[in-house]
C-alpha cells in the first residue's frame, strides 16, 4: 500500500499545502508536549540546530537515535529554538510500515510529513532504503532509529541494525553523522 503512497512524499503534492498542515499540526504538538506539559534538558541543542540549519549545500544529515517510545519522533524535535513548522527544515524519518503505514489514511498522513515506510526484517536493499538513499542524495536529514524497534527499558541503546551503516556508506556525499540520546519518553 505504501508504494501508491510515494507522489504523496512529494514537495509538489498539492503545492506543498498537505505537507505545511501536517507538519505545523505535528510540530505545535511536539512543541506542547515537550515544552509545555514536560520539561527537556537539552544538551548540545545548537549542534543539531546549526547542522539543521547551515550545513554545507548538498551534505546530507543522518541523526541516529535510541528508541523509547513511538512519540520519540516527533516530540524530540519540540524543544525550544527548534523550526518545528518549517517543511523545508523538517527531518525524513524511516517509519515501521506495520504500525504506520497499515490503512490508506495513516499511509497519507505519514508520507506527508515526511516519513518513508520501512518493513522491518526486509533488509537493507528493500526498496524503500532506495528512497532514503534517494533523500541523502538530495542533501536531506534523515533520522533513524537503528535499534528497529522501540525499547522501553532505561538502558544502553541495544544492538543496532545494519540499515543507517548501510545507508552512510552507500551516499555518494559522505553524511554528517549526529548521534542523539534521550530518556523518558517511555513516561509520557
Amino acid at each position: 500500500m505504501s508504494r501508491t503512497m510515494e507522489w504523496a512524499a512529494r514537495a509538489e503534492h498539492l503545492r506543498g499545502i498537505p505537507r505545511k498542515l501536517v507538519i505545523a499540526a505535528v510540530g505545535g504538538f511536539a512543541k506542547t508536549v515537550s515544552s509545555f506539559l514536560n520539561t527537556a534538558d537539552v544538551h548540545n541543542g545548537d549542534t543539531l540546530l546549526r547542522l539543521v540549519r547551515s550545513r554545507p549545500h548538498r551534505v546530507p544529515l543522518i541523526t541516529v537515535s535510541n528508541h523509547m517510545s513511538t512519540l520519540d519522533d516527533p516530540v524530540m524535535w519540540g524543544f525550544k529554538g527548534f523550526p518545528i513548522f518549517d517543511t523545508n527544515l523538517a527531518r525524513w524519518v524511516l517509519a515501521a510500515e506495520d504500525i504506520c503505514f497499515r490503512n490508506a489514511l495513516y499511509s497519507y498522513i505519514f508520507r506527508v510529513g515526511k516519513c518513508i515506510p520501512i518493513t522491518r526484517g526486509g533488509g537493507i536493499y528493500q526498496e524503500h532504503m532506495n528512497e532514503a538513499l534517494e533523500r541523502l542524495n538530495d542533501g536531506e536529514w534523515l533520522h533513524t532509529f537503528p535499534e528497529g524497534k522501540v525499547y522501553q527499558e532505561d538502558a544502553p541503546i541495544r544492538q543496532l541494525k545494519w540499515g543507517t551503516a548501510s545507508l552512510i556508506v552507500r551516499a555518494p556525499i559522505t553524511p554528517i553523522v549526529l548521534p542523539i540520546v534521550h530518556h523518558g519518553f517511555h513516561e509520557l
